[in-house]
């Protein structure tokens, strides 16, 4: 009778552990309920790397492209070894399922089309990346870690994330007017204050020139009439390739026009880093560049 009673209050505290990491949050299809704290996670965006590295958990799995080197360092550094499952935009379902994932983290941009089969593999969260906001990169950072049952450090880490965006701004020249470019072989793309990194700049206290501004768009091709319009007091080169349309453009009469042409305020960054990477790591990682490029 002992032992019976023994074996009832095991299993009762085993079902109220379970029970008591049970967790609900709204993703972007409604609610999302998981009952466990997971173990094997696959993701399939940067993002959602940046947000496990944050409180220290590594994922079996990422869709990194098929290339380590796009998840970004700070984040590398956290996580160590993990297994490809292909690109983000075309994730390999096979070796996902392969990897036993008991939770599964989506993008809502890029992985609508498959939410259906990767439910089928893991529970899946959600939420936005490939377009979201800084800020709504912040709020999905936040429901990644009450999913992962770490609630409490997502939000420290995000706490200890304002104070260093607020140190790196105070380094930074008020209000000035900064514009964020990827710059491919022959062409270049601004990202305007609709952007992630519209609104990492505007974070930092730093300004989108109007034009950028008003644009409803995250990001648009432009030529060099079209950036002669904008006319930023600065000009961060995201390089995709190198060398690439702004070093072709330098030998332009209409480039020397340039405020940042005559003012020498044009700055190469890592494109990389700056158009594919988003979350608490890259954002701070972003602040950094500008720091060590602006600084007052």
């Amino acid at each position: 009778m002992l032992r019976f009673l023994s074996a009832i209050s095991i299993v009762f505290l085993f079902c109220f552990s379970a029970f008591s990491h049970a967790v609900t949050v709204e993703d972007s299809k409604g609610t999302f309920t998981l009952d466990y704290t997971p173990q094997r996670i696959v993701v399939l965006e940067f993002s959602f790397a940046d947000a496990l590295a944050s409180v220290g958990i590594s994922p079996v799995g990422i869709a990194d492209d098929k290339d380590a080197t796009r998840v970004l360092k700070e984040v590398r550094d956290v996580i160590g070894d993990w297994q490809s499952v292909g690109t983000r935009s075309q994730p390999s379902l096979e070796v996902i399922a392969s990897l036993k994932p008991d939770l599964i983290i989506a993008d809502i941009g890029r992985h609508e089309s498959v939410y259906e089969d990767l439910q089928k593999i893991a529970p899946t969260l959600i939420l936005p990346s490939r377009r979201e906001t800084y800020e709504d990169s912040l709020k999905a950072a936040a429901i990644i870690g009450k999913v992962v049952g770490k609630e409490a450090q997502i939000q420290q880490r995000l706490q200890e994330h304002r104070v260093s965006m607020q140190n790196s701004a105070k380094q930074l020249p008020e209000n000035a007017e900064v514009q964020f470019t990827v710059a491919r072989k022959d062409s270049l793309y601004i990202h305007t204050a609709n952007s992630y990194a519209g609104g990492v700049i505007h974070a930092l206290g730093l300004q989108n020139p109007p034009l950028s501004r008003d644009d409803k768009q995250a990001s648009r091709q432009i030529g060099l009439e079209q950036l002669l319009a904008i006319n930023p007091e600065y000009l961060i080169v995201g390089e995709y390739t190198s060398p690439n349309v702004v070093d072709n453009w330098q030998s332009e009469p209409l480039w020397s026009v340039l405020k940042v042409a005559r003012n020498k305020h044009v700055h190469r960054v890592n494109g990389n880093v700056w158009a594919r990477c988003r979350g608490i790591m890259a954002a701070e990682r972003m602040a950094q560049d500008l720091v060590t490029v602006l600084a007052k």
